[in-house]
């Protein structure tokens, strides 16, 4: 099958939590995640690349440059931000009436954000390891002859994850983001909304 010439759309947006583990003897951080939960409704996603770039100049030239991935931020805009995104990401409560309640103590989790962008050949799957979101501005507009939505945006983080992957030539790295279209593992492919993928290397 052909690469894609072009990419366009967003659909199939999901998320799953965080949980960053210690081990209380080695100090080694793992992660894991929980089941991906669907968040409806996407409009755009827009997500620009963290980091700088360091030149050293030396014999009069660009002697050596050093580049820093420190992930993605951006916004990312919906119909609404559901009541189970605002309890499970934003740290609100729900009580036992069924409303959501906001504090100044809340704490915002990590999680993963898993999406898909369809393209002229192939449609492409994504998950970005490590995220915050923050909380969304409230507005409306009084109705008029014609109705039309209003959505919300928020401001997503994509971070490096806190464990470390250590390469075949002992460097260490810590995943960011990983995607995959319909040519790749078709078992990986297919549960890419059960459970969040993890690349596997020989």
């Amino acid at each position: 099958m052909a690469d894609n010439k072009v990419m366009f759309g967003l659909k199939n947006v999901h998320y799953a939590l965080v949980t960053e583990t210690t081990d209380s003897t080695t100090g080694v951080i793992s992660t894991t995640y929980g089941s991906p939960k669907a968040w409806p409704g996407a409009v755009s996603l827009s997500l620009d690349p963290e980091g700088d770039t360091n030149k050293f100049y030396a014999d009069d030239t660009v002697y050596y440059t050093l580049t820093s991935n420190a992930g993605y931020s951006g916004d990312f805009e919906c119909a609404v931000i559901p009541e189970d995104v605002a309890v499970d990401l934003l740290g609100q409560t729900e009580d036992s009436k069924g409303g959501i309640l906001e504090t100044d103590k809340d704490v915002q989790a990590y999680f993963a954000l898993l999406y898909e962008i369809d393209g002229d050949a192939k449609a492409r799957r994504f998950v970005n390891y490590k995220c915050q979101l923050s909380r969304p501005s409230v507005g409306g507009e009084t109705k008029e002859d014609t109705t039309e939505p209003k959505t919300q945006t928020a401001t997503i983080t994509s971070l490096p994850r806190a464990d470390v992957y250590t390469d075949s030539n002992q460097v260490e790295k810590h995943f960011i983001k990983y995607s995959m279209g319909p040519d790749g593992d078709s078992t990986v492919y297919g549960n890419w909304y059960t459970a969040v993928q993890t690349p596997t290397f020989l």
